[in-house]
């Protein structure tokens, strides 16, 4: 049992048991790369195409080694996903009697505590959130984990604020409810199990040292496996850094209120204070200004306004923190408020104070703000981590390589001398999928380039008969490609941020020839099989806007250094953000599709190369009639050959 060829291979276990698995031997050699990396120890950094069944390549090894393994994904319905699905299927055909855990942060647990006092806050009179709330309790009486994805209400329902708790709010061994405390029990599983399934955001916040998972996961850890890996810098980014949002401080604001009057009712200047606290806020954001931005500290220290404001609330919390000291001892909710508050008063002070080496930035988004201070650089702080010998370190992910090349991935999180593989997906793309890089278009810079876009998307949805995403390296330009599509397609259109994004994934799966319109957070992690998704089109190439507050640091650091942070970091995230975008069209054997990247500078720039050495061997090409005659074709019919692109 212990030979992974008898799992993997094309009489093995999986192909006997599982219905419709197949035999694909990168996967079979991934899980040897695994298994070794395993047993000997140090760090592997493996991609696996997409197809190649990486999933099964780690969990099938992780089981097998008799080690205790954390298990981290990119997100939490990955994680769910693994552990409900994946996890349980393995286990049954291994007949390995192992134990396992899922753990998430703490504001993905009901707070009991925090339950009781929200149906007693006489502020909470909105029908629709009495309606939530009302579900959150006849489902509280039931629940044994306290897991809100199992309470049937959306993850952006406005409920679950109220009734779940933060690193802030919480009263830990202080709470009344802390023996049935849901989180808890959670960390107590994990902390027994021999195999544990976190995500990105509780790993960085584990190794951070911050009261997600109480910084004692990692270290019972005999081997940490980090799936989509390719997102663990930037996250790692965060939770090593420094913020402040506005939302931390209407959150005390309200607490504080609820609080004075369960334990100080004889206090009433209290509900002042948070009321003055509330303004300085509201304050802030207004002196921000109204658009949604991202930028510099510098920007804020020229506006004499914005100062004024973040004086004005340092000067607040300076003065709730006086009057809360007066009334120590009062109650455990107001020592918690006091805590608060001075800890959100030092933040503000460290990022008004300057940051170092650190990049300090700001971002507004609707009504809400956020002030930040992140390290250029996060290698430093894993190194303390991966210097454990005995720990074995498995990163995987569908793209981490710029060709065959992962010294992108490797430099940004310090492990340059990793062993490293990588292994095509299993897919026949030059069967399956059409690469199309069109004529005539403008360049990307220009004014009339959005518009020319979408003259395009019109003409490739009609072949489609639509069955397409449209993917956006910005939202403005999703926003006017939107206002010019709604009237001119016979399809449903879809348009990100007019649902939640699991919502727009389920109508678009179900209407089968819906257009969907996305940014970012589509790019990746979206997972549609079946003709429902029959073309993927790409407005311009992924470069992140050197505007950007972080990257502009990034870029001004490395020149510094002396590197090329055009050829060092931009064009390298630039590719495997392109990778992401482009692996959402072929998800399975049986599927067919045209992948369609607009921009011409694929062709007329130097560094076009990379990008097409990057991604799969589909057939190529730049005659639209190919095109069209691709979606009529019956499947399996190859059409195109792949080949040199002429410019």
């Amino acid at each position: 049992m212990d030979d992974l060829a008898a799992i993997f291979g094309a009489e093995g276990l999986l192909c006997g048991h599982l219905p419709g698995f197949g035999h694909r031997p990168q996967q079979q050699a991934m899980a040897e790369a695994v298994a070794e990396t395993l047993a000997e120890g140090g760090i592997l950094i493996c991609e696996a195409g997409t197809g190649t069944g990486k999933t099964f390549a780690y969990l099938v090894p992780a089981l097998l080694s008799g080690r205790r393994v954390l298990v981290s994904t990119g997100t939490r319905n990955l994680q769910d996903q693994l552990f409900h699905r994946d996890l349980p299927r393995v286990r049954r055909l291994l007949h390995r009697p192992v134990d396992v855990a899922l753990l998430k942060g703490r504001a993905n647990y009901l707070c009991r505590y925090r339950l009781d006092a929200a149906e007693q806050d006489e502020r909470f009179v909105d029908p629709q959130w009495r309606a939530e709330l009302a579900r959150v309790r006849q489902w509280a009486a039931v629940t044994r984990r306290g897991d809100i994805a199992e309470a049937g209400l959306p993850e952006e329902a406005r409920v679950w604020p109220a009734v779940t708790s933060t690193s802030d709010n919480c009263l830990g061994q202080d709470c009344p409810d802390w023996g049935a405390c849901h989180l808890v029990e959670a960390r107590r599983r994990a902390q027994e199990a021999d195999l544990v399934v976190v995500n990105h955001h509780l790993l960085c916040a584990d190794l951070a040292l911050k009261d997600e998972g109480f910084g004692e996961i990692l270290p019972g850890a005999d081997c940490v496996i980090i799936d989509e890996a390719h997102q663990l810098p930037e996250i790692a980014s965060a939770f090593f850094g420094l913020s402040l949002s506005g939302r931390q401080l209407l959150d005390l604001a309200r607490d504080l209120e609820l609080e004075q009057r369960r334990e100080a009712p004889d206090t009433p200047a209290l509900s002042g204070a948070a009321g003055d606290l509330r303004s300085a806020v509201q304050g802030l954001r207004l002196a921000l200004g109204e658009v949604d931005r991202r930028g510099p500290w510098q920007a804020l220290e020229a506006d004499r306004a914005t100062l004024a404001a973040l004086e004005g609330l340092a000067m607040c919390l300076d003065g709730l923190r006086q009057d809360l000291e007066v009334l120590a001892g009062r109650g455990k909710g107001l020592d918690n408020c006091l805590a608060r508050g001075t800890e959100l008063a030092e933040r503000l002070a460290a990022l008004t104070g300057g940051g170092g080496e650190d990049v300090r930035w700001f971002e507004t988004q609707g009504r809400g703000f956020r002030l930040h201070q992140t390290p250029l650089e996060v290698a430093g702080q894993f190194e303390a981590h991966f210097a454990r010998g005995q720990v074995a370190w498995i990163f995987t992910s569908a793209t981490l390589a710029v060709g065959d090349d992962f010294g992108h991935f490797s430099r940004r999180l310090g492990i340059p001398a990793a062993r490293t593989e990588r292994w095509d997906s299993p897919f026949d793309y030059p069967r399956q999928a059409l690469w199309y890089i069109p004529s005539g278009l403008p360049d990307p810079a220009s004014p009339g380039y959005t518009r020319a876009v979408v003259e395009l998307a019109v003409e490739i949805l009609t072949a489609s008969r639509g069955r397409a995403f449209l993917l956006f390296t910005s939202h403005r330009a999703l926003r006017e490609a939107a206002a010019l599509l709604e009237r001119r397609l016979p399809f449903p259109l879809l348009v990100q941020g007019s649902a939640p994004r699991a919502e727009l994934l389920e109508r678009f799966a179900q209407l089968g020839n819906a257009v969907l319109l996305g940014s970012a957070s589509f790019w990746e992690g979206v997972d549609v099989r079946g003709e429902a998704l029959s073309c993927v089109l790409i407005d311009k190439l992924p470069f992140a806007s050197p505007g950007d507050p972080v990257m502009a640091a990034r870029i001004e650091a490395l020149r510094r250094r002396g590197g090329n942070p055009f050829q060092d970091f931009q064009l390298p995230q630039a590719v495997i953000a392109l990778k992401q975008g482009a692996g959402r069209l072929i998800r399975d054997q049986g599927d067919r599709g045209v992948l369609v990247v607009c921009d011409p500078r694929l062709l007329t720039r130097s560094y076009g190369r990379r990008f097409l050495e990057s991604l799969p061997p589909m057939a190529r090409t730049r005659d639209a009639a190919e095109v069209a005659a691709f979606f009529v074709d019956a499947p399996g019919e190859e059409v195109g050959v792949e080949r040199p692109i002429p410019a």
